[in-house]
């Protein structure tokens, strides 16, 4: 039937950064043995989707446009991640990616919140009851413009993004993404931006 779509109960969301929010950032990561969690990260993610979370990946990855590798090498390495998740007995809903340049002027390179809504779409997600949980400043921007809370940790950049940020800004901020996960599960009926 045409309608039963528009029916479903959207679903909120813990939007996630990758490098420097789950894993330790490293300059251009693309090889699969370069890849590692922080600490706690999968039991966080474990235990984000438990609550009714659907845990979504929205990365920039630029390297794609300055011809360092291929779209093809992001997504071996988002395999390899969900291998890893697999050991925990979890997983990443979705990946989505932003592969191009800085001043490429696209909607989905974070600050902007393209790849916020476009998952929202293809995934039935609830922006409103959702987080976006970064280690940048924008991550942070694409989590408010994509109408979600956003939450800023301090692994990867986020002591430098913490430094810079006004105080008007006032962002919760977290030492980790298990810090953040124990926030959104204890705020889970008030995700409001």
């Amino acid at each position: 039937m045409g309608g039963e779509g528009l029916l479903m109960k959207r679903t909120p969301a813990v939007f996630l950064d990758r490098d420097g929010t789950i894993n330790v950032e490293r300059h251009y990561l693309i090889a699969p043995g370069d890849f590692e969690f922080f600490p706690g990260v999968q039991e966080a993610i474990r235990a984000l989707k438990a609550a009714g979370f659907a845990v979504v990946v929205v990365t920039n990855q630029s390297g794609v446009a300055r011809g360092y590798f291929t779209l093809d090498d992001v997504e071996k390495l988002h395999r390899h991640v969900q291998g890893l998740l697999a050991e925990y007995g979890t997983s990443i809903d979705a990946f989505y990616v932003c592969p191009h340049a800085p001043d490429a002027g696209c909607l989905c390179r974070k600050g902007a919140p393209g790849l916020l809504v476009k998952a929202a779409r293809d995934l039935n997600l609830d922006l409103q009851r959702s987080f976006m949980v970064g280690d940048k400043l924008s991550d942070v921007e694409a989590g408010r413009r994509g109408g979600c809370q956003s939450l800023l940790v301090l692994t990867g950049y986020g002591v430098q993004t913490a430094e810079a940020l006004a105080p008007e800004d006032a962002i919760p901020i977290f030492a980790d993404l298990p810090e953040a996960a124990a926030f959104i599960l204890a705020n889970k009926k008030t995700a409001n931006p």
